[in-house]
């Protein structure tokens, strides 16, 4: 019995949506082991980016730019903070809510993690040359913006 694995039949290999798939789990497992070497998780690597870009945010303001659901953000942000990588302060202009802060630590661990994330990409891409990596990023953004759900923010609802 041969452990090198049959071809899928050929008319599987042409279904975009089962390409996508499979290279999904691939840039997942990719992204995934590298980060958890770092004691890492992708919802951390994507606060920390968020923080970074766009300056301190309440925990809706993170779960709406990140997609990471609010019931989990908690927990998210509970492991950063534990880590030192964010500050939790009351809002001054609303005690109810926490506004979210990236700490020097966190720049510097977010550092470290781009640059793992940068070697999963890497790794993946590898088989392409870089004007095939630029046109796959290119049609996966038009694919994803294309199909993103529209969530009407509090002020697009009057």
């Amino acid at each position: 019995m041969s452990s090198t694995p049959e071809p899928a039949p050929a008319r599987l290999r042409t279904i975009p949506s089962r390409l996508l798939a499979g290279a999904s789990i691939v840039a997942d497992r990719l992204v995934n082991e590298r980060l958890a070497a770092e004691g890492a998780r992708k919802w951390h690597f994507a606060v920390l980016v968020a923080l970074a870009e766009s300056g301190a945010a309440s925990q809706a303001d993170l779960s709406r730019s990140t997609g990471i659901y609010r019931s989990d953000m908690v927990a998210v942000l509970n492991e950063l903070a534990n880590g030192a990588y964010i500050r939790r302060e009351p809002d001054p202009a609303d005690r109810r809510r926490n506004v979210i802060t990236l700490t020097p630590a966190g720049r510097r661990h977010l550092e470290r993690l781009d640059t793992l994330i940068t070697d999963a990409q890497r790794e993946l891409l590898a088989p392409l040359t870089p004007r095939q990596q630029d046109e796959l990023t290119h049609l996966l953004t038009v694919l994803t913006e294309h199909h993103r759900p529209q969530h009407p923010r509090p002020h697009d609802a009057q």
